[in-house]
């Protein structure tokens, strides 16, 4: 690729884009939140739910300086990212806390993003991200889970009008807002039940001496605080 047309390919994905109507802004948060409440459809739509869970976890293992080792998707929708370092201290703390707060906050930063018109970049962007993230999936499903998302971003950011780049964009930033709100709520559930003592919450109580339920409410503050601001974004208030 020559010195032109890297420049042009850069002016595109950093060039901004006009909002759609507030109605089809509107619209796509309805259909987001169609894909997130009822049971049956959340069941199905989880997966990507956890594949930024998972993305979370391992993006922070890398910063805070652990090594990688693997994550895996499973089709119950739960997942499992394995990485190496100390198994106490700031970094171990660090990655426990990303998973469930991952989603919500890469909503929040994709409504910035949109909010400033730059729908091209987002769409770039979550692509590179999960071609970074297929190379550290180590099981069938995994790769075809993230095979699929990615397929869908390559396709809508190369082939599609700007009407349709737009919805798809914001479709999915309300996905992640909307969507990383349940998490918590079902994990609160399976707790109440018994279940999940090896959830999140409960590896940074042993890591942290605080209470399971503080970090329970951390994840609830997060991801409806994002859902706060990321809507605000969105619907330009």
């Amino acid at each position: 690729m020559d010195t032109t047309s890297a420049t042009s390919l850069w002016d595109r994905v950093i060039a901004t884009q006009p909002d759609p109507a507030w109605w089809l802004v509107i619209a796509t948060g309805v259909v987001a939140l169609a894909a997130v409440a009822p049971r049956g459809v959340w069941l199905i739509t989880r997966n990507a739910i956890t594949i930024a869970h998972e993305g979370g976890h391992g993006l922070v293992a890398l910063l805070s300086g652990r090594r990688l080792d693997g994550i895996r998707l499973h089709s119950d929708t739960s997942g499992l990212t394995v990485s190496r370092g100390r198994p106490t201290g700031l970094g171990m703390i660090l990655t426990a806390a990303a998973g469930y707060t991952a989603p919500s906050l890469l909503g929040l930063g994709g409504a910035a993003l949109l909010a400033a018109g730059h729908i091209t970049a987002l769409l770039w962007g979550a692509t590179a991200l999960l071609a970074a993230l297929l190379v550290m999936v180590r099981n069938a499903f995994g790769v075809l889970t993230v095979v699929v998302a990615g397929a869908a971003f390559v396709l809508v950011s190369w082939l599609a009008g700007p009407a349709v780049q737009a919805l798809f964009a914001y479709g999915v930033v309300w996905f992640l807002l909307l969507g990383g709100v349940r998490p918590p709520f079902e994990l609160q559930a399976k707790r109440r039940r018994g279940g999940a003592g090896d959830s999140d919450a409960d590896q940074l109580a042993r890591l942290t001496n605080v209470p399971a339920v503080v970090w329970l409410c951390f994840f609830h503050v997060v991801t409806l605080c994002s859902l706060l601001g990321g809507g605000r974004w969105l619907l330009g208030l």
